[in-house]
């Protein structure tokens, strides 16, 4: 598939010439890599252990069948501690220098019943080169009821998706079950599976065999080796599915939609007029930089700038060179968008949503109020 964008302005490369050169001097100073070290290794450990053994839990342990439940939940905040830490790293590659731990490490997706393959255009190719662009980054296309974008047509019932957003939310992790089978077939008529040297034959046999082998695990076994009913399984399989969707989403999407972060748009001849490192930090955004616990479960995603700018680098280095970036930020005359809270963090996407669901006046007199109280 060939870029149906450019970033077309090349004297404003510096800026990422120069970064790049003082974060790469960060790493040769300290001796260390810029791949995941022992604080990784030892958190896949955790979060893989706890998922596995809540699983183990409900298939041995003689429990009234409520108290499944709670395991069910358990395994849906750990599988999407899992989607944010392990998985993440490894499909960008920024897990191990090997090739092989890498892909072993990126096999966790399958444990959200999402594809790999699928995942890596979605995001690696599409959203990290073209973030928050609408109609090319899909994670700001309109989801069903939920309007993410500028350019987006505009219904009545947005005015309330900051009410109903977080709900929905919660559904993420299912709709992947699904969508990837469309979502196949949309990058194949594009020729991008072509271009990723794949075969759309090759990629759905893996598809629905992986699907299968999911669905199987999480409602199939429980339902053939413990005295669930078939009701309770399917109940804690929703459970679990929209704990971890409504976490995923809702950091991912506090990223890139809240304040400050740009939708910009191509020019006539369908270019962004823009250095692409300038446009990552122009639609990125970071939140609770000093919160060392959310850092640790969700994989360094509040420093989605850090991430967006050096997707090769493992996200246990963020915290430091963010320090890098923040200052070569403020040398070039750039926003360095960071919200400093969780709390604040979530407010502005809220905020956002409101923007959003309102017409552009009305929201341009909605952020004036909000900015006088």
């Amino acid at each position: 598939m060939k870029a149906p964008i450019k970033f077309i302005k090349p004297d404003q490369s510096a800026f990422f010439s120069i970064l790049r050169k003082r974060v790469n001097a960060y790493f040769k100073e300290n001796n260390i890599s810029r791949f995941g070290n022992r604080e990784m290794v030892v958190k896949s450990i955790i979060l893989i252990s706890v998922y596995l053994l809540s699983y183990l839990a409900i298939l041995t342990l003689p429990l009234q069948a409520w108290l499944f439940l709670p395991f069910a939940l358990l395994m849906g905040i750990t599988k999407a501690g899992i989607g944010m830490t392990v998985m993440h790293d490894a499909l960008h590659g920024s897990y191990s220098r090997s090739n092989f731990v890498n892909k072993l490490m990126g096999n966790c997706i399958y444990l959200l019943g999402a594809n790999a393959f699928v995942w890596k255009v979605q995001h690696n190719v599409l959203h990290h080169t073209y973030t928050n662009i609408h109609g090319v980054d899909e994670d700001i296309n309109t989801k069903v009821v939920v309007r993410l974008s500028r350019q987006a047509p505009l219904k009545t019932f947005h005015r309330y998706q900051h009410i109903y957003v977080f709900f929905l939310y919660g559904f993420m992790t299912l709709h992947l079950l699904i969508n990837d089978f469309f979502k196949l077939l949309k990058y194949n008529k594009l020729g991008i599976i072509k271009d990723q040297k794949s075969t759309l034959a090759k990629e759905y046999s893996k598809l629905i065999g992986l699907k299968l082998a999911y669905l199987f695990f999480v409602i199939g076994l429980p339902i053939l080796i413990t005295p669930l009913l078939w009701w309770q399984v399917l109940l804690g399989f929703l459970a679990m599915h929209m704990v971890a969707g409504f976490m995923l989403s809702t950091i991912f999407q506090m990223a890139h939609i809240v304040e400050g972060a740009h939708q910009p748009m191509p020019n006539a001849e369908g270019n962004i007029e823009n250095a692409w490192a300038i446009h990552e930090l122009q639609t990125t955004a970071n939140f609770a930089p000093k919160n060392r616990f959310l850092n640790w479960f969700i994989g360094g995603l509040n420093f989605q700038i850090e991430h967006h700018l050096f997707p090769n680098i493992c996200h246990v280095h963020y915290r430091k060179i963010a320090k890098i970036v923040e200052k070569t930020a403020e040398d070039f005359h750039l926003t360095y968008n960071v919200k400093p809270t969780f709390i604040q963090g979530l407010k502005s996407h809220i905020t956002m949503l409101k923007m959003l669901g309102r017409p552009v006046g009305q929201a341009a007199n909605s952020k004036r109020r909000l900015s006088l109280q």
